[in-house]
């Protein structure tokens, strides 16, 4: 009989190829909490060159692994689901304008990602733009 897959291997093995076929491997943040008896999934990027967090998309799942399958899922069609947004911005009270990229159902889903987790007054945008489907 074969032995089941361990647990914190199988979420290990699903968190790395979610970061793979991302290209962003140590970008990401896997933030777990539960959502009544359920699994609620953060999936939070780390920009290196601005040191700014975004939340990348929000799944529910039945359990983690369930979770990180529907992210998994997700991550490999997300550019078929969503428009895709660029947004001018800087942090209050620093001089430098960023610009950041989101897949997002419409531009408040966008700004949604954009202000996550964060006081809306700490960050400033200049522009939101949708981008040409290509």
């Amino acid at each position: 009989m074969k032995a089941s897959t361990d647990f914190h291997v199988e979420v290990a093995r699903i968190q790395s190829a979610i970061e793979k076929h991302l290209g962003m491997e140590e970008q990401l943040i896997f933030d777990y909490s539960n959502a009544e008896s359920n699994v609620k999934l953060n999936l939070i990027t780390v920009n290196p060159r601005h040191n700014q967090s975004f939340l990348f998309h929000t799944v529910i799942g039945l359990d983690k692994i369930d979770a990180l399958n529907k992210m998994l899922s997700y991550v490999k069609s997300y550019k078929e689901q969503e428009s895709s947004f660029t947004i001018q911005w800087r942090v209050i009270g620093d001089k430098e304008l960023h610009t950041s990229y989101f897949r997002a159902k419409n531009m408040y889903d966008a700004l949604d990602k954009l202000y996550y987790n964060r006081d809306i007054n700490s960050i400033a945008v200049y522009s939101i733009v949708l981008n040409p489907v290509t």
